[in-house]
This record gives structure tokens, sequence and C-alpha cells, in this order.
């Protein structure tokens, strides 16, 4: 069978390393990914995508592309007569692109479609509170994830799990799928089942705007809203009008000694000793992990060691 794999970001690779070392009938003839990126440094040699390194390891042949939309790309695709196109963090293609494939063309997305349709499934399902999620591969059509689901795992978030720590089971997990899905099609044993379009819920591209803190809501939900945008691109708020990123908090047991009305306002700090604490809908979140604008990413005893109450009140907003 002869595979065109598409991908470029770390999640990819353990799909494209598990085809490479699985079935020998299994041929990866071309890998397609993302252009090699500028480092910071003007002297260094620019980045390349983590499967473009991957495949390079793994002796296949590269192709670097910027837009799938160029109409040579589909003609590039067509030459090398895939049988099945594999598409694993990779960009919405044309059916001009996908349609190549002789036996379909399908993608690895990380939720239980139709549920977290769009670039963010896995931050979205921790932000919401859900208690499971998964993989599906589905075959493409030229909406974007919503074609005949081919099969689906299931696996509990844990209560403490960050975006990165899921999305790193979520790649693993991805693979075997990836790999039980070709072995499908390979067999002529596809079964796809219709999306519930009734059933679908969107997970949209992370912004600046979509992933600052209200400390107006529940404890719980800042808790899960954090550990849904960690470590990247991270949950904000501003502190003295600069820009604070939180990665870490957890919910506190804690009181005011003396508690004021004027302090009880969501958003409001309280340090004692060496804890940060902040004020939510309903109680109080601990900081532990944080980064002020400027500086580097710091742990709560070093912030609280360097505090200064500039303010009666001091607060996030």
């Amino acid at each position: 069978m002869r595979i065109i794999f598409m991908g470029t970001p770390w999640f990819a690779v353990p799909s494209l390393r598990a085809i490479a070392e699985t079935d020998n009938d299994f041929e990866i003839v071309l890998v397609v990914t993302g252009k090699d990126k500028p480092r910071k440094s003007q002297r260094s040699e620019p980045e390349p995508t983590p499967v473009k390194k991957a495949a390079k390891e793994l002796g296949v042949t590269v192709l670097e592309i910027d837009d799938v939309k160029e109409p040579r790309f589909a003609g590039t695709v067509a030459r090398y007569r895939p049988d099945v196109i594999v598409v694993a963090a990779f960009r919405v293609l044309p059916p001009s692109v996908f349609e190549q494939a002789r036996l379909g063309s399908f993608n690895l997305h990380a939720s239980l479609l139709p549920r977290y349709r769009g670039a963010a499934p896995v931050n979205w399902a921790i932000i919401n509170g859900d208690k499971e999620t998964g993989v599906t591969t589905f075959f493409l059509r030229k909406t974007v994830d919503t074609g005949n689901i081919i099969l689906q795992k299931k696996t509990p978030i844990e209560p403490d799990e960050t975006a990165g720590e899921l999305a790193e089971r979520l790649a693993v997990i991805g693979a075997g799928v990836v790999v039980d899905t070709l072995r499908l099609i390979r067999d002529g044993r596809v079964e796809p089942s219709l999306q519930d379009d009734a059933k679908a819920t969107k997970a949209p591209k992370l912004t600046s705007e979509n992933t600052r803190i209200d400390w107006a809501e529940p404890v719980d939900a800042i808790c899960d809203f954090v550990r849904g945008l960690s470590p990247k691109p991270s949950a904000w708020t501003v502190f003295n009008h600069r820009k604070v990123k939180i990665y870490k908090v957890v919910v506190a047991d804690y009181q005011l000694p003396e508690p004021e009305e004027q302090v009880m306002v969501p958003g409001n700090l309280s340090v004692e000793g060496n804890h940060l604490f902040v004020m939510g809908l309903d109680g109080w979140v601990e900081i532990l992990s944080l980064q002020m604008e400027g500086k580097r990413k710091m742990d709560a005893v070093e912030f609280c060691c360097g505090f200064r109450c500039e303010e009666e009140c001091p607060s996030f907003s």
C-alpha cells in the first residue's frame, strides 16, 4: 500500500513512526510537511518541523509546502500514485489533493467527533470540564472535520491533566488507531459511520481574546481553563498593567484572616507567606506557576518573595 503522510507538529510524529515500523506492505512514498521556520538567531539554520526531522531519520522523501491549494501540489501528489493519504495535524486539504488517493484520504483528529470540530479540540475538552475524550479517524471531505468516521478510541481525562500532557497521550493512542485504520482499508473491511451534525460542537482557534482568565468564574472552571491552556498558549491575566501568564492553579481551602468586603472581589489577591491566592466567584484558587511579562517562568514562591503591595487591594484583572 503506497502511503503519503501529511503532518507538521510533534503530535503527528508517533503516527508517522508507527506506520513506518508496522507492516512491510505499508510503504510511505512521501511525507508532506510545513516549511522550516527561521530561528531567533540569524546565524542559525532554520528549524525543521518535528515531522520533517522524523521523516529524515526514517529515510523518507520529504516535501515542504506553504500553500496546499497551489495547483502544482495536486499534480505532485498524483505523481506519487498514493493508495491512501494520511493526515495528522496538517492543513485543510482541497479536494483536488485528497481525491488523488485511490482508496481514500483520512485524518487523525484529537477528539471524539462530532464533538470539538476545529483547531483546538484537546484544549476545549479540558476547558469545558469534560471527563472523557479520545481520537477519531475519518475520511476527508470538503467541509472540515465532517467526514465519515472510521475508528474511534476513548480515554479518560485525568483530574489534573494539562492540555500538553493529554495531547502527548492522544498522540500515542492516535498512532495505534492510524495503523488499525490502514489495516481496515487495506483489507477492505472499513464500515464508516455518519457523523451526527446535531451533536457537533466547536473547538475554535485559540486567540488572545479567548485565553484571558475571567476571575468571576467558579474556581473549578478557572482551574479547568488554566490547565486546558497549559503549557501553550497559556491562560493569562493582567497585574499592574502587565500581562501575566498563568500555568498552574489549584482550588484552595483558604479564608482571609479578617475578611473585608473590599477584598472579597473576584481577581483580588492575597499573599500568605509563600502562597499566592486569587479570589474567584465562589472561593479561592492558589497559583503555583506563572510568568510576568518580560520575565522568565517562576513558581509562586519566587513571586511572593518579590511581591510588593503597591495598591491597597492588589488584583488580577
